[in-house]
């Protein structure tokens, strides 16, 4: 199945315009080291645009083999030890709403709630950060940025290459903070309290809250 055929009706449509950008980036990929799965790629944008409440934005897919899964951040429930941004992320969870740190880094309970774990770019070699820089992604990942910030989406941008993305939202449901890798966690992601925002923002809009 195509990379454009993974994805959702709803985001067939609304990046109808970028179809060749993205068959153009399909058919440079070599799927035999690729972080996600070929067949994962677009997992995060396999669900309608009307059943996301929140989108979190990463960077790109974790390089260490294995990892990747198609959500950005989340690893699959036998990963361990888990990834450090990730313990960061369940770190600040605990703090913030007192969940227990959790040893499955599984992120699909959050996304199947409404929670659009999108990387930002959508896949990278594995063992490599970053490999796929240069492929395009960033077009394509802006415009699904767009898409959401014309919907009451609340945007959690975590670190300066998420927060590129901010002009997209409204200002009222976005919530801005360092990124969780250890390199900046202690520079204001510890602290800065993103679930329970995210629940307040979207009880006021008279959305349900995340169970995180």
């Amino acid at each position: 199945m195509s990379l454009f055929d993974q994805l959702h009706p709803d985001w067939q449509e609304a990046l109808s315009e970028l179809r060749g950008q993205i068959d153009l980036i399909d058919s440079k990929l070599q799927t035999a080291d690729l972080a996600p799965k070929y067949e994962n790629v677009m997992r995060a944008l396999s669900v309608s645009i009307e059943s996301i409440s929140v989108v979190i934005i990463g960077q790109d897919p974790y390089p260490t083999p294995g990892h990747a899964h198609g959500l950005a951040f989340s690893v699959s429930s036998d990963i361990n030890p888990l990834p450090a941004s990730l313990r960061n992320i369940f770190m600040e969870l605990e703090s913030d709403v007192g969940i227990p740190m959790s040893a499955n880094g599984d992120l699909s309970r959050w996304a199947e709630q409404g929670v659009l774990l999108l990387n930002r770019i959508l896949t990278t070699k594995s063992g490599y950060s970053l490999k796929h820089e240069l492929l395009g992604w960033q077009e394509i990942t802006n415009e699904i940025a767009r898409t959401l910030g014309q919907r009451s989406v609340v945007a959690i941008l975590w670190g300066k290459n998420a927060q590129e993305l901010s002009h997209l939202f409204d200002p009222g449901l976005t919530i801005t903070s360092a990124h969780p890798s250890p390199l900046s966690a202690y520079r204001g992601f510890f602290g800065s309290k993103p679930f329970s925002q995210t629940n307040q923002i979207l009880e006021s809009i008279g959305l349900p809250a995340i169970r995180w």
